[in-house]
């Protein structure tokens, strides 16, 4: 791709993306995730109506009469996009492949911590770390993430989300809203998952394609493996191997859903041939 046609096509994105956050998404997520992150800011004597749970006892052992803890919210949030850059995101039957509803969702979600006035960082990962973009503030920032969404090409086609968590552990010290947008064809990310979302606020974005879910019979055809770029002949006029297929992709659904789940982290599925304004809006609400 050359860069007057990079350009250009960032201008699209960044066109449709900032009206999105400018219009919708701006004050719900800064409604959503406001509070989340509390600094302490002083104390004071108690009032009648005061949260007893923000009752500091050694200052009321001390001057005998209750006193409390006073938080006050962060103002500067870090919002961390992961973004599964391996070869499965490059599917799509529709419109739109995956990938490319990926970078409308990430441009989006950066535009709208930008409203807010929070560093936004991004991690691009396969079964190893691609690219790691340091959270940082503005529009030009989040201009050269979203050129790296549209034009990086990874070394590797594989997929491995605990590895990219736990390089999410290493490189963020303080608490962040982390969202993980990815197609979530993986496993053995559950025990990792949990540990992050013992520290930062994270979501998980699933997005896919309706002809994923299953194998329509088409008779023998020849297919390509995305991420080991294995070519198969696949029978799909038989019953067990659509039975199966079905199978082993709502196992791979089920394991996403019940690792955020147990996690105590938040899950939107997103269909590529659907509104993901409508889900992210949905969500927002939901949590605000």
């Amino acid at each position: 791709m050359d860069t007057k046609e990079l350009l250009k096509k960032v201008r699209k994105i960044e066109i449709k993306t900032r009206r999105l956050s400018d219009h919708i998404f701006g004050g719900e997520y800064h409604s959503t995730f406001k509070g989340r992150g509390m600094t302490f800011s002083e104390v004071r004597q108690y009032q009648y109506g005061d949260d007893v749970r923000n009752i500091d006892w050694n200052v009321t052992a001390r001057y005998q009469e209750p006193f409390i803890k006073v938080f006050e919210e962060e103002r500067e949030l870090t919002m961390m996009l992961m973004v599964d850059v391996s070869g499965s995101e490059l599917f799509g039957t529709e419109s739109q492949f995956k990938n490319e509803i990926i970078t409308e969702i990430a441009a989006t979600l950066a535009f709208s911590a930008t409203q807010n006035n929070d560093k936004i960082g991004l991690i691009l990962f396969s079964d190893e770390i691609e690219l790691y973009i340091p959270p940082k503030k503005g529009r030009s920032h989040v201009l050269r993430i979203i050129r790296e969404l549209i034009e990086f090409h990874p070394k590797s086609k594989q997929t491995n989300i605990a590895e990219a968590l736990k390089f999410l552990s290493n490189v963020m010290k303080k608490k962040a809203i982390v969202f993980v947008l990815s197609d979530f064809i993986s496993e053995d990310y559950k025990q990792t998952l949990k540990i992050v979302s013992g520290k930062h606020d994270v979501t998980g974005i699933r997005v896919y394609d309706k002809h994923e879910e299953s194998i329509p019979n088409l008779g023998m055809v020849q297919m390509q493996d995305e991420e080991s770029e294995e070519l198969l002949l696949v029978n799909t006029a038989s019953k067990k191997v659509r039975f199966n297929y079905g199978k082993f992709y709502q196992e791979k659904v089920n394991y996403y859903k019940d690792s955020f789940a147990k996690s105590g982290a938040g899950v939107i599925d997103c269909r590529v041939d659907e509104s993901y304004v409508k889900k992210l809006l949905g969500y927002f609400k939901r949590r605000g």
